[in-house]
């Protein structure tokens, strides 16, 4: 914590993407750090949604409600903000949506990068990139020790797809205009991150696990699952967040070209677990519920076992998993408990109680377990 608040303390943030799921924790962490924080997203894509329960507009020192498709717009909030460090989290993220509308999965995730680094490009201001993907950008299926960073962009479906073709733009802009072992000259030190699946409270999208489990345990219905045997790598929000803001964090202070680079965020092998076996875990936490499977060959083909190899984060970043799947399940679950008893109008607070958790379990050396 006190690495991060000497990191991020008064510097200007531009946060694409944060009325998101990941991207209102986020504003809740930088806010918290010290930072001042230019949000630039459309408006909340669920209701309810963590942005609007937990009063995040408030955390903001400039709030956009604005497509990233949209380049002027983009540029000049860009322009305005001055920043210190970008972190690009505006995406299309969920893969049924990405099979219902390809064109639009690519125009935000491909386009709406390509803009921002043309922005990034174009404003000449020295400062750090991080571009969030995901662990779908992948081609092919993952080796023994899980997909790494070096291994092959590509992704069989649109979703997947277009944060390869995102990693790969990125890969691009950092050769040709942010060259790392040239920073003295442009100024701009380019990363892009890859996530296991973020869980956690304050997410309600569709079509994503625990969401759809939280609406139908209050609605006193069972889960449907629609692949009970996929193999995901499960982790709570703050993960991944806390792997963005330490690697920011390096970028800052040096000018090391090894950091301009891709890197994997994920849980331990141990935390890798089928659809069903996760929801299993849940509905224990909850304490009452059932689910059942509602897999059809006519559903959407999904990668039947997504596993990220964690080993360079370990060994460079000094970065892993702080809390076990029981642990990050059993925050979940007290999350939306507290919430839905509530009313809601605890949400930020509930944010805040997870984090500073999140904090003591670094300050206790909870950073454990092998990263293989």
């Amino acid at each position: 914590m006190n690495t991060l608040s000497a990191a991020f303390s008064g510097r200007s943030v531009f946060l694409t993407g944060h009325t998101g799921f990941k991207g209102s924790w986020l504003v809740i962490w930088l806010d918290r750090l010290g930072a001042t924080v230019t949000g630039y997203a459309l408006p909340p894509p669920t209701e309810p949604s963590n942005f609007a329960a937990g009063g995040i507009d408030r955390l903001l020192t400039c709030h956009h409600e604005a497509d990233i498709r949209d380049a002027p717009h983009l540029g000049n909030a860009l322009r305005q903000a001055e920043p210190d460090v970008v972190f690009h989290l505006a995406a299309q993220s969920l893969v049924r949506r990405g099979y219902q509308n390809p064109r639009e999965t690519f125009e935000i995730n491909v386009i709406g990068t390509l803009n921002l680094l043309e922005a990034v490009r174009t404003i000449g201001k020295p400062c750090v990139v991080v571009v969030v993907t995901s662990d779908k950008c992948y081609d092919g299926s993952p080796g023994p020790e899980g997909y790494r960073e070096s291994d092959p962009m590509g992704g069989h479906d649109p979703y997947s797809a277009s944060k390869g073709a995102v990693e790969l733009l990125t890969a691009a802009y950092r050769r040709s205009f942010f060259p790392p072992d040239r920073v003295a000259r442009h100024g701009v030190k380019l990363a892009s991150v890859r996530a296991g699946n973020v869980i956690g409270g304050g997410d309600w999208a569709e079509d994503r696990i625990i969401p759809d489990a939280v609406r139908s345990l209050v609605a006193g219905q069972p889960v449907r699952l629609r692949n009970p045997h996929a193999v995901r790598p499960w982790q709570h929000v703050l993960e991944p967040l806390g792997g963005y803001l330490r690697l920011a964090a390096r970028m800052l202070d040096s000018d090391d070209p090894t950091w301009c680079d891709a890197w994997n965020f994920g849980p331990l092998p141990s935390d890798e677990v089928p659809v069903g076996r996760l929801v299993d875990l849940f509905i224990s936490t909850w304490g009452e519920g059932s689910w059942i499977d509602a897999s059809a060959p006519s559903e959407p083909l999904e990668a039947p076992s997504l596993r990220l190899s964690i080993e360079k984060a370990a060994a460079r970043l000094g970065w892993r998993p702080r809390w076990r799947l029981a642990d990050t399940i059993g925050r979940t679950v007290e999350w939306y408990r507290r919430f839905y008893r509530g009313n809601g109008a605890e949400a930020r607070q509930l944010c805040l109680a997870d984090l500073a958790a999140y904090e003591r379990a670094g300050q206790n050396g909870s950073d454990r377990g092998t990263a293989a």
